[in-house]
């Protein structure tokens, strides 16, 4: 395993082994509150991720006894006028659209709790994987600042009237509600978790890169879009992953009955 260099190694960490890229929050005294420079952090290292041809699966975690506990409450309150909420929020929005920008799948390592802006990145990103002891929220609203940014992720997960409950009441769900709900793929016990992570990354990055990455982006295209239209975009996308050297390899040994190739973009 290797560490790389980072602006700022105290508030992330990257980890890099077999083309899995582990980022850490790493404020555990705050619960990884998204502080100004955690979130600058994040993003330089969610750009370097855009064209980094070597990572295949990425990994979001949070050091310490929980994953994220949203945004930074004192920094937040210290210069609370306009302008710089407007810049917060927008820099915090920018991370999720980064998110389900870069060509790697993203997979949230979840324990302990993930609250506010905490949620929306579990939300915001590809897959996640939880331990059964964590707690989710929307719980702004209990502050008298509802849950706005945090509710576009969450939105795009769960049913219509579970969001709702969740944004309206603030009140926290337990994992398996989050797992029956939507919010993560599935809950493990909590000696388990880094054994589960594994094994999905590892399932993953040993697929085509090209492949993967083609998926990735039109699934979040043709999300948005109309039947007709979906259909139109995926269409382009097979046609084009149908050019690729791994695609027809692999479908020439499926049919001969032969191992699966290893892939050229390996």
């Amino acid at each position: 395993m290797t560490l790389a260099p980072l602006p700022n190694e105290l508030v992330l960490l990257r980890s890099d082994t077999d083309g899995v890229a582990t980022l850490t929050l790493n404020r555990p005294h705050s619960f990884n509150a998204l502080s100004s420079e955690l979130m600058t952090a994040l993003q330089t290292e969610l750009d370097r991720l855009m064209t980094d041809e070597v990572t295949r699966v990425v990994i979001l975690a949070g050091a310490g006894r929980a994953f994220c506990a949203g945004h930074d409450l004192r920094e937040m309150r210290d210069d609370p006028g306009p302008e710089p909420m407007k810049a917060m929020f927008t820099q915090c929005s920018q991370i999720m659209t980064t998110l389900t920008k870069i060509p790697q799948p993203v997979i949230a390592k979840v324990h302990g709790s993930a609250a506010a802006a905490g949620c929306q990145l579990v939300a915001q990103c590809d897959l996640a994987i939880c331990a059964e002891d964590t707690k989710f929220g929307t719980s702004g609203v209990n502050l008298g600042l509802f849950c706005s940014t945090p509710m576009v992720a969450v939105t795009r997960n769960l049913p219509r009237k579970q969001a709702m409950e969740m944004l309206m009441t603030g009140d926290l769900i337990d994992a398996s509600m989050a797992e029956r709900w939507g919010l993560v793929n599935r809950v493990v016990p909590k000696s388990q978790l880094d054994t589960a992570i594994d094994d999905l990354a590892g399932k993953i990055a040993s697929k085509s890169r090209s492949a993967v990455s083609r998926g990735k982006k039109l699934f979040y295209t043709q999300i948005e879009r109309g039947l007709e239209a979906a259909y139109a975009e995926a269409t382009q996308a097979i046609t084009s992953n149908m050019q690729d050297n791994d695609a027809r390899a692999g479908i020439d040994a499926f049919i001969d009955k032969q191992p699966m190739p290893m892939w050229e973009d390996k």
